[in-house]
């Protein structure tokens, strides 16, 4: 078990991937379809990012298991505790204002001007680099276990 605990990186980078494909890729090109309504766009938004979410919430508790097998880092511990925070915050309170705000364009009404999207885009930003750095650090900390393995095994032999 403790073997697949040092593998953690795999979940964070597929982790990673995720945020990567849905907010810089599938996000920013949905809304350059020329046939494609905002209402729609804001529709189709609001189900992918709730998806995506929950596939981040799978991960986290994945990764916090995990973390919880394998005697990592406090380094490992704190980035991954502050990528749970951003976590946190989208789930609770930046993609429900996202989805209200959503809706009431849907409706088609003006919400009142709101930097809430753009807080979601930098706690996004800074997530996928925490995510990066964080997958980095366990592969180091992966290649050290594995390093002092091999140097017990042939310390025994």
């Amino acid at each position: 078990m403790k073997k697949i605990a040092g593998c953690s990186f795999v979940i964070t980078f597929i982790w990673f991937g995720f945020i990567c494909a849905i907010s810089f890729m599938e996000a920013p090109v949905k809304f350059t379809a020329p046939l494609l309504s905002l209402e729609a766009g804001l529709d189709v938004g609001r189900t992918v990012f709730a998806a995506l979410n929950k596939i981040e919430i799978f991960f986290a508790v994945i990764s916090l298991i995990l973390l919880f097998i394998d005697s990592f880092n406090k380094r490992i511990k704190t980035v991954f505790l502050f990528i749970l925070i951003i976590l946190a915050l989208q789930t609770f309170w930046l993609l429900p204002s996202l989805d209200e705000r959503a809706e009431i364009i849907i409706g088609g009404k003006t919400p009142p001007d709101s930097n809430i999207h753009f807080y979601y885009i930098i706690l996004e930003i800074i997530k996928a680099f925490s995510l990066f750095f964080l997958g980095l650090l366990q592969i180091n900390h992966f290649k050290l276990k594995s390093l002092q393995e091999n140097v017990n095994k042939n310390a025994a032999a």
